[in-house]
């Protein structure tokens, strides 16, 4: 790594300009992509934490952008920031802090509309995810994205370009701001794999609103090392190994991300996972191993073949174990007894006087997993559900016309879809977003 005295103020600008010319390039390439707020995954970064509602989604999002100053190419990118937007020079600490907080608005003023849109064009992403090349296409994205945590290559553009973006910003609030503005594109060549994993995990919640402040939380999460170091004068820590460790996380995640995404083309591979305690423990014990062969603290390029065998064998096992745990986690542990046939189940719910409940499902549907996992499996939510007749119709393949047809005849728009039908065969109510276990229970019990 090069290393850059704070007194050489070309380097300064030229290092500055490098780490957010790649970012731009990555980000561009992020929003080419479209990908609930309740994914079971993600992807991400984003796992089982964003499953459990949009607190948990933005407050992981904060800690990624966190995180992301600690990989080798942001790290040592901060201190030379803050002298270039002044903050050093400042006459006082209300003056640094003001000018340190105007540089994390411009990251943040940068961040936010890439959510805005990546929620906006969500919904395109969801239908997308059933076509195999779509699907193909962003595992293999993600693939190329861990292969550039681990070392493989980084995100370059040329040098005229990346000289003429070092001009912006300046002394001054205006200044400060702007330079965040450009900055906040990605900041760094390690952010571009995790941004474009956090629009991808956006897109497919389809939620404008999560997006904005998912990304805002993010860049937040990324600006507060540089409002730190600028309104304090904090002295970080000497950058060091530690930070590859950092891009090795993010390289882990990132390729199970891709398994993630590539279950719902290879159909075995969402039927490796049993439900079993044990299973989960194996899952464990993977991750455990992969760990100490050296999948987080060794690194390819240290020039023993040897070496580069441990930490492929550890990145292997550590994917394989977070990749199969995800699903186990994600299985439901209770199920319904669910009608296959949509006509079927309205002629026996004829037949018989009873309610009719219909859930519009898809592999590629993460709040559509949390619904099964969560809240059709719980106790009290099956025994009301019983009197109902349940049916299921899975639309993964959206292509199919029999699948149109029942859509169509519901006016179902979107994923998750759940719709419950009274005796007399009106609609009563109809959910398009995870509704918890108690919630659903009291719209159960309401239809007669």
């Amino acid at each position: 790594m090069n290393v850059v005295r704070i007194g050489d103020s070309s380097s300064h600008r030229r290092g500055l300009a490098g780490m957010v010319a790649a970012g731009m390039l990555a980000a561009f390439a992020a929003l080419t992509i479209p990908s609930h707020a309740y994914a079971g995954t993600e992807p991400d970064l984003f796992t089982r934490t964003l499953a459990k509602g949009p607190a948990y989604a933005i407050f992981a999002a904060f800690v990624g952008g966190l995180l992301v100053c600690l990989t080798p190419c942001v790290y040592p990118m901060i201190a030379i920031t803050v002298s270039v937007f002044g903050a050093r020079e400042s006459k006082s600490r209300a003056e640094a802090m003001g000018l340190s907080t105007s540089f994390v608005l411009g990251i943040a003023a940068m961040f936010t509309p890439l959510g805005l849109v990546a929620g906006l064009t969500g919904s395109l992403f969801g239908s997308a995810l059933s076509n195999p090349i779509v699907v193909w296409t962003i595992s293999a994205i993600f693939l190329a994205l861990a292969a550039s945590m681990f070392g493989a290559f980084e995100f370059v553009l040329p040098s005229g370009l990346t000289n003429r973006l070092a001009q912006v910003g300046g002394i001054g609030f205006g200044g400060a701001f702007l330079l965040g503005l450009v900055s906040g594109v990605i900041a760094a060549p390690c952010t571009g794999p995790v941004l474009t994993g956090i629009l991808l995990w956006i897109g497919k919640s389809r939620s404008a609103g999560l997006g904005a402040a998912v990304l805002f939380a993010f860049s937040i999460g990324l600006g507060i090392p540089f409002w730190l170091v600028g309104t304090f004068a904090v002295h970080l820590p000497k950058a060091g190994r530690w930070m590859v460790g950092v891009k090795s996380f993010f390289g882990i995640v990132l390729a199970t991300a891709a398994l993630y995404f590539l279950k719902n083309a290879v159909k075995p591979l969402g039927q490796l996972v049993s439900p079993a305690t044990s299973f989960a423990m194996v899952c464990g014990g993977l991750i455990v191993a992969g760990v100490a062969l050296g999948a987080i603290h060794r690194s390819f390029d240290e020039g023993s073949k040897w070496v580069s065998l441990r930490k492929g064998l550890g990145v292997a096992c550590s994917v394989a174990g977070l990749f199969l745990l995800i699903g186990w986690i994600e299985m439901p542990r209770g199920h319904l007894e669910w009608e296959a046939s949509e006509q079927g189940a309205r002629s026996r719910a004829t037949t018989e006087a009873r309610p009719v409940l219909i859930d519009f499902t898809a592999e590629w549907c993460g709040a559509c997993k949390e619904l099964a996992r969560d809240t059709f499996a719980d106790p009290t939510v099956m025994a009301e559900a019983s009197r109902f007749v349940a049916v299921k119709v899975d639309a993964t393949e959206e292509d199919d016309p029999k699948v149109d047809q029942i859509k169509n005849k519901y006016n179902v728009v979107g994923l998750p879809t759940v719709i419950l039908i009274g005796k007399n065969g009106d609609e009563r109510q109809r959910f398009t977003e995870f509704v918890p276990p108690a919630q659903f229970l009291e719209a159960l019990r309401a239809v007669d």
